[in-house]
Protein backbone atom coordinates (compact mmCIF):
# COMPACT_ATOMS: atom_id res chain seq x y z
CA UNK A 1 0.00 0.00 0.00
CA UNK A 2 3.05 2.25 0.22
CA UNK A 3 2.67 3.28 -3.42
CA UNK A 4 -1.06 4.09 -3.09
CA UNK A 5 -2.00 7.77 -3.39
CA UNK A 6 -2.47 9.52 -0.07
CA UNK A 7 -6.25 9.62 0.56
CA UNK A 8 -7.69 13.14 0.67
CA UNK A 9 -11.43 12.62 1.01
CA UNK A 10 -11.85 16.07 2.55
CA UNK A 11 -10.75 17.58 -0.77
CA UNK A 12 -12.90 15.38 -3.03
CA UNK A 13 -13.96 17.54 -6.02
CA UNK A 14 -17.29 15.79 -6.58
CA UNK A 15 -20.64 16.64 -5.08
CA UNK A 16 -21.68 14.34 -2.23
CA UNK A 17 -24.56 12.99 -4.32
CA UNK A 18 -22.16 11.88 -7.07
CA UNK A 19 -19.44 10.28 -5.02
CA UNK A 20 -18.61 6.60 -5.33
CA UNK A 21 -18.57 6.20 -1.54
CA UNK A 22 -22.15 7.42 -1.30
CA UNK A 23 -23.74 5.06 -3.79
CA UNK A 24 -21.23 2.30 -4.42
CA UNK A 25 -20.80 3.67 -7.90
CA UNK A 26 -20.27 7.06 -9.42
CA UNK A 27 -17.31 9.42 -9.46
CA UNK A 28 -14.06 9.13 -7.58
CA UNK A 29 -10.74 11.03 -7.72
CA UNK A 30 -7.49 9.17 -8.32
CA UNK A 31 -6.66 9.16 -4.62
CA UNK A 32 -10.04 7.75 -3.53
CA UNK A 33 -9.40 5.10 -0.85
CA UNK A 34 -12.65 3.32 -1.75
CA UNK A 35 -11.04 2.54 -5.10
CA UNK A 36 -7.30 2.56 -4.55
CA UNK A 37 -7.40 0.75 -1.22
CA UNK A 38 -10.31 -1.56 -1.95
CA UNK A 39 -8.29 -4.56 -0.79
CA UNK A 40 -8.79 -3.25 2.74
CA UNK A 41 -12.57 -3.19 2.46
CA UNK A 42 -13.01 -6.93 2.91
CA UNK A 43 -10.86 -7.19 6.05
CA UNK A 44 -12.53 -4.07 7.47
CA UNK A 45 -16.00 -5.54 6.95
CA UNK A 46 -14.85 -8.83 8.43
CA UNK A 47 -13.59 -7.07 11.57
CA UNK A 48 -16.64 -4.79 11.82
CA UNK A 49 -19.03 -7.74 11.66
CA UNK A 50 -16.93 -9.96 13.94
CA UNK A 51 -18.09 -11.22 17.31
CA UNK A 52 -16.00 -8.51 18.96
CA UNK A 53 -17.46 -5.57 17.02
CA UNK A 54 -20.58 -6.71 15.17
CA UNK A 55 -23.25 -5.90 17.75
CA UNK A 56 -21.58 -2.61 18.64
CA UNK A 57 -21.35 -1.54 14.99
CA UNK A 58 -24.95 -2.49 14.24
CA UNK A 59 -26.32 -0.68 17.27
CA UNK A 60 -24.27 2.42 16.40
CA UNK A 61 -25.86 2.53 12.95
CA UNK A 62 -29.34 1.93 14.37
CA UNK A 63 -28.77 4.72 16.87
CA UNK A 64 -27.67 7.05 14.07
CA UNK A 65 -30.94 6.59 12.21
CA UNK A 66 -33.06 7.35 15.31
CA UNK A 67 -31.46 10.78 15.59
CA UNK A 68 -33.33 12.03 12.52
CA UNK A 69 -36.99 12.69 11.91
CA UNK A 70 -38.71 12.83 8.53
CA UNK A 71 -36.72 9.91 7.12
CA UNK A 72 -39.79 8.48 5.42
CA UNK A 73 -39.86 11.58 3.19
CA UNK A 74 -36.34 11.06 1.89
CA UNK A 75 -32.85 12.25 2.79
CA UNK A 76 -33.57 15.86 1.87
CA UNK A 77 -36.31 16.08 4.48
CA UNK A 78 -34.51 14.68 7.52
CA UNK A 79 -34.16 16.85 10.61
CA UNK A 80 -32.21 16.37 13.84
CA UNK A 81 -34.07 15.19 16.93
CA UNK A 82 -31.65 14.66 19.81
CA UNK A 83 -28.66 16.24 21.55
CA UNK A 84 -25.59 14.07 21.99
CA UNK A 85 -26.18 13.42 25.70
CA UNK A 86 -29.51 11.80 24.84
CA UNK A 87 -27.85 9.79 22.09
CA UNK A 88 -25.25 8.50 24.56
CA UNK A 89 -27.93 7.40 27.02
CA UNK A 90 -29.89 5.64 24.30
CA UNK A 91 -26.85 3.92 22.82
CA UNK A 92 -25.72 2.68 26.24
CA UNK A 93 -29.21 1.24 26.75
CA UNK A 94 -29.11 -0.42 23.33
CA UNK A 95 -25.88 -2.12 24.30
CA UNK A 96 -27.20 -3.22 27.66
CA UNK A 97 -24.51 -1.31 29.54
CA UNK A 98 -24.96 -0.93 33.29
CA UNK A 99 -21.85 0.92 34.47
CA UNK A 100 -20.49 4.01 32.70
CA UNK A 101 -17.25 5.86 33.21
CA UNK A 102 -17.40 9.66 33.16
CA UNK A 103 -13.88 10.91 32.52
CA UNK A 104 -13.73 14.68 32.77
CA UNK A 105 -11.55 17.77 33.00
CA UNK A 106 -11.65 19.57 36.34
CA UNK A 107 -12.38 22.75 34.40
CA UNK A 108 -15.76 21.25 33.49
CA UNK A 109 -16.55 20.03 37.01
CA UNK A 110 -19.94 21.76 37.07
CA UNK A 111 -20.90 20.23 33.73
CA UNK A 112 -19.58 16.86 34.92
CA UNK A 113 -21.87 16.98 37.95
CA UNK A 114 -24.85 17.54 35.63
CA UNK A 115 -23.79 14.73 33.29
CA UNK A 116 -23.25 12.37 36.23
CA UNK A 117 -26.76 13.18 37.44
CA UNK A 118 -28.29 12.65 33.99
CA UNK A 119 -26.60 9.27 33.60
CA UNK A 120 -27.58 8.18 37.11
CA UNK A 121 -31.16 9.39 36.61
CA UNK A 122 -31.34 7.07 33.62
CA UNK A 123 -30.39 4.07 35.70
CA UNK A 124 -26.65 3.77 35.13
CA UNK A 125 -23.99 3.24 37.72
CA UNK A 126 -21.47 6.03 37.15
CA UNK A 127 -17.76 6.03 37.91
CA UNK A 128 -16.69 9.65 37.43
CA UNK A 129 -13.00 10.52 37.50
CA UNK A 130 -11.40 13.97 37.37
CA UNK A 131 -8.29 14.69 35.32
CA UNK A 132 -6.41 15.69 38.49
CA UNK A 133 -6.87 12.29 40.10
CA UNK A 134 -3.76 11.21 42.01
CA UNK A 135 -2.62 14.73 42.84
CA UNK A 136 0.74 14.18 41.14
CA UNK A 137 2.91 17.23 40.55
CA UNK A 138 3.81 18.25 36.99
CA UNK A 139 7.45 18.14 37.98
CA UNK A 140 7.45 14.37 37.30
CA UNK A 141 7.05 15.32 33.63
CA UNK A 142 10.01 17.66 33.79
CA UNK A 143 7.75 20.72 33.82
CA UNK A 144 9.43 23.74 35.40
CA UNK A 145 7.53 26.35 37.44
CA UNK A 146 7.82 28.78 34.53
CA UNK A 147 6.04 26.26 32.29
CA UNK A 148 3.10 25.77 34.66
CA UNK A 149 -0.31 27.32 34.14
CA UNK A 150 0.38 29.11 37.43
CA UNK A 151 4.12 29.78 37.57
CA UNK A 152 3.83 30.85 41.21
CA UNK A 153 2.27 27.61 42.44
CA UNK A 154 4.48 25.47 44.65
CA UNK A 155 2.54 22.40 43.49
CA UNK A 156 0.61 22.22 40.24
CA UNK A 157 -1.13 18.90 39.73
CA UNK A 158 -0.73 17.32 36.32
CA UNK A 159 -3.60 15.96 34.27
CA UNK A 160 -3.43 12.19 34.65
CA UNK A 161 -5.41 10.48 31.86
CA UNK A 162 -3.50 7.23 32.27
CA UNK A 163 -4.62 7.03 35.90
CA UNK A 164 -8.14 8.00 34.84
CA UNK A 165 -8.08 5.02 32.51
CA UNK A 166 -6.74 2.73 35.21
CA UNK A 167 -9.44 3.87 37.65
CA UNK A 168 -12.32 3.16 35.26
CA UNK A 169 -10.64 -0.11 34.29
CA UNK A 170 -10.61 -1.08 38.00
CA UNK A 171 -14.28 -0.05 38.19
CA UNK A 172 -15.02 -2.42 35.26
CA UNK A 173 -16.97 0.19 33.33
CA UNK A 174 -18.86 -1.05 30.29
CA UNK A 175 -18.49 2.21 28.37
CA UNK A 176 -16.66 5.48 28.98
CA UNK A 177 -17.78 9.05 28.28
CA UNK A 178 -15.15 11.77 27.90
CA UNK A 179 -15.93 15.35 28.85
CA UNK A 180 -13.48 18.14 28.09
CA UNK A 181 -10.12 16.37 28.15
CA UNK A 182 -7.24 18.33 26.63
CA UNK A 183 -5.64 17.54 23.29
CA UNK A 184 -3.23 14.67 23.92
CA UNK A 185 -4.69 13.78 27.30
CA UNK A 186 -7.71 12.30 25.56
CA UNK A 187 -5.33 10.29 23.38
CA UNK A 188 -3.55 8.84 26.39
CA UNK A 189 -6.86 7.90 27.97
CA UNK A 190 -8.10 6.03 24.92
CA UNK A 191 -4.77 4.23 24.60
CA UNK A 192 -4.99 2.85 28.13
CA UNK A 193 -8.74 2.34 28.64
CA UNK A 194 -10.04 -1.20 28.32
CA UNK A 195 -13.67 -0.39 27.53
CA UNK A 196 -14.96 1.35 24.45
CA UNK A 197 -15.60 5.06 24.81
CA UNK A 198 -17.12 8.13 23.24
CA UNK A 199 -16.70 11.90 23.53
CA UNK A 200 -19.49 14.11 24.84
CA UNK A 201 -17.48 17.31 24.44
CA UNK A 202 -13.87 18.29 23.81
CA UNK A 203 -11.74 21.00 25.40
CA UNK A 204 -11.72 24.42 23.76
CA UNK A 205 -10.91 27.06 26.33
CA UNK A 206 -11.47 29.98 23.99
CA UNK A 207 -14.69 28.92 22.28
CA UNK A 208 -16.69 27.52 25.18
CA UNK A 209 -15.77 23.95 24.19
CA UNK A 210 -17.22 24.43 20.72
CA UNK A 211 -14.11 24.12 18.50
CA UNK A 212 -16.10 23.90 15.28
CA UNK A 213 -16.92 27.60 15.70
CA UNK A 214 -13.45 28.50 14.45
CA UNK A 215 -13.97 26.31 11.39
CA UNK A 216 -17.38 27.84 10.70
CA UNK A 217 -15.79 31.30 10.77
CA UNK A 218 -12.82 30.38 8.59
CA UNK A 219 -13.70 33.13 6.11
CA UNK A 220 -14.27 35.79 8.77
CA UNK A 221 -12.79 36.07 12.27
CA UNK A 222 -10.55 33.03 11.89
CA UNK A 223 -9.25 33.88 8.41
CA UNK A 224 -5.75 34.04 9.89
CA UNK A 225 -5.84 30.24 9.78
CA UNK A 226 -5.49 30.50 6.00
CA UNK A 227 -1.78 31.14 6.62
CA UNK A 228 0.64 28.87 8.50
CA UNK A 229 0.67 29.49 12.22
CA UNK A 230 3.91 30.99 13.56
Amino acid sequence: MADAPLPQCALCPYDWSERFCRTGKGKAPKDCPSIKMRKLTGPAVEETTSAACGVFAKQASLQEATCYGGREEGYGAVKPLKPRIVEIVEFARRMGYKRLGLVFCIGLRKEAAVVHEILATNGFEVASVSCKVGGVSKEVLGITPAEQVDPGAAHETMCNPVLQAMVVNEAHTDFNVLLGLCVGHDSLFFKHAEAMGTVLAVKDRLLGHNPIAAINQYDSYYRYLKKPLP
